[in-house]
């Protein structure tokens, strides 16, 4: 199967893609980075701005197709840009073949460690355990219907459990960023710091950072949110 080799495309979490090529490498995954891509175009899609949209969708796609001319596959580490590429732009698009072809080579992280995993291409030489993990299932990640992929890797780690917390964070796009909203969202989020709060796990993540970050505005004396990535690499002893 040609199907493991990959470029990330998104550095608005410098230190979540640096883990994705840490845990990439460590199973023989190359990796390059696309040079000229922009904004996936979500935030712009939430507002409204369709024409903001489209000049990113013509910026970014051809920087798309060259990758995958090389033989490449696309991975990026935030579900909303997956989502971007693999749901609202085809569906936006639907008689773009070139928007078609990049969804076809658009994969989630773990989705792709899965089926690299399912082809026993995986290396499962973890060096500790994580113990209880309280895992927010992000809303962009769920919509994409691929199953809960990053559980089913992170729990092929010895000593280790992954709780599934399925509920909005309350973060919402660009929705919980802005000022009107904010005890709103926090009200939304609620039950999910709740059941992070009482779970007692070792770590807490999500998929999203904003999602992570938002679920621990909401709580106290809690440390900071672990992505799933950063947490694969600490299992691994990266």
């Amino acid at each position: 199967m040609a199907l493991f080799a990959t470029c990330y495309v998104n550095r608005n979490e410098p230190q979540i893609g640096l883990d994705l090529a840490r845990v990439f490498e460590h199973n023989g995954i190359e990796l390059a980075l696309a040079e000229r891509e922009r904004c996936c175009g979500m935030p712009k899609f939430e507002l409204g701005d369709l024409q903001a949209v489209e000049r990113l969708k013509d910026n970014n796609v051809p920087q798309l197709l060259a990758m995958i001319d090389r033989g490449y596959d696309i991975v990026a580490p935030v579900p909303s840009c997956v989502l971007m590429f693999k749901q609202e732009l085809p569906l936006m698009f639907p008689g773009d073949a070139d928007v078609a072809r990049v969804r076809d080579h658009m994969f989630d992280p773990f989705e792709y460690l899965a089926l690299r995993h399912k082809a026993r291409l995986l290396r499962l030489d973890f060096a500790r355990p994580l113990g209880k993990v309280s895992y927010h299932v992000a809303c962009h990640l769920r919509v994409q219907n691929i199953g809960l992929k990053t559980r089913d890797v992170l729990q092929l780690i010895p000593g280790t459990v992954v709780e599934p917390i399925e509920r909005c964070s309350g973060h919402n796009g660009t929705y919980g960023v802005k000022r009107e909203f904010r005890d709103k969202s926090l009200k939304i989020g609620k039950p999910v710091m709740q059941r992070v709060h009482a779970g007692g796990a070792d770590f807490y993540a999500s998929d999203c950072p904003m999602a992570g970050h938002q679920i621990e505005s909401g709580l106290e004396n809690h440390p900071p949110p672990t992505h799933p990535l950063t947490l694969l690499k600490m299992a691994y002893g990266l």
